[in-house]
């Protein structure tokens, strides 16, 4: 009874912790896109690193706050965390960030109902993929005028494998982060109260490159739960499949990241985790990002 009681607040602590995740981040790009409330791709990418502090802040404690499925399977192969609890958690992350999705429609639905009017935008047509970029991810990322001016002509400014290739990469530096920030071995890592501000970091540079490519998902729960929504609220097959289909929208948003985040925590393990002194551990290493 104690293991299930303790597997519960887990599972709430990532939904919650997830919700906060994309409810401000998301949330910014509703802003940005809708009410031209935030300028500049960067004042984007530091709600996003924000979210990931407070939401780490708000459960670390309780589940680890992965908020991030490639994370907990990255977790799972390198850090000893258990194989049972992989899918209640990815499937509270999900759901944290649906719900999250939810609340942000709630809010913005006459401002992206008048955005639509006065750009004259059908939602569910090929047109409508600026508004549904706020809740799922496309490549080229849709609200930069480079690209959108590039599409007009039929050029395609980020192919697939640019896209693959960004997501893998941008998610592997993530993971490398998380593990060298939460490995008790490392004497450089800063102390506990300030970890989560520094994961935060990593994620603010990263959407600040990675997202002006492909919006830099490097979290399948935070594209496929708002997604979800964005197919059920009106966007149809522009949110799912996607316009580019099926199997492009899975491998650049959930194959890449995860098996960045592998392969990063693999390259921190074998590289520099393995080099870390041995006598300076005192204690296990942390499995929570």
């Amino acid at each position: 009874m104690h293991q299930e009681s303790r597997l519960r607040s887990c599972a709430i602590a990532e939904c919650l912790g997830t919700f906060l995740l994309v409810f401000f981040g998301c949330g910014s790009v509703h802003a940005a896109v809708t009410l031209d409330a935030l300028q500049g791709g960067w004042q984007v990418a530091s709600v996003w690193g924000f979210a990931v502090t407070l939401a780490i802040y708000a459960v670390g404690n309780i589940s680890g706050a992965h908020i991030n499925p490639a994370i907990t399977i990255a977790m799972t192969c390198w850090r000893g965390f258990p194989r049972a609890r992989v899918p209640v958690y990815i499937g509270s992350q999900l759901a944290g960030a649906f719900l999250a999705a939810c609340c942000l429609y709630a809010i913005f639905s006459g401002s992206i109902a008048e955005y639509e009017l006065q750009n004259e935008i059908a939602r569910g047509s090929p047109e409508s993929l600026v508004t549904a970029a706020m809740y799922g991810e496309y490549h080229p990322n849709p609200t930069i005028r480079l690209h959108s001016a590039a599409a007009d002509s039929n050029r395609d400014t980020v192919g697939f494998g640019a896209a693959v290739f960004a997501e893998m990469l941008g998610t592997a530096l993530l993971a490398f982060c998380v593990f060298a920030l939460t490995d008790r071995r490392n004497r450089a890592r800063p102390g506990a109260s300030l970890g989560p501000f520094f994961i935060g970091a990593t994620v603010a540079l990263l959407v600040a490159v990675v997202g002006p490519v492909t919006q830099a998902c490097l979290n399948p729960a935070r594209d496929f739960g708002p997604r979800i929504f964005a197919a059920l609220a009106g966007w149809g097959e522009v949110a799912l499949p996607g316009p580019r289909g099926l199997f492009d929208t899975l491998a650049v948003y959930l194959a890449a990241p995860v098996a960045g985040a592998v392969l990063g925590g693999l390259v921190y393990r074998e590289l520099v985790g393995a080099a870390q002194p041995a006598e300076s551990t005192g204690a296990k290493s942390d499995t929570g990002a």
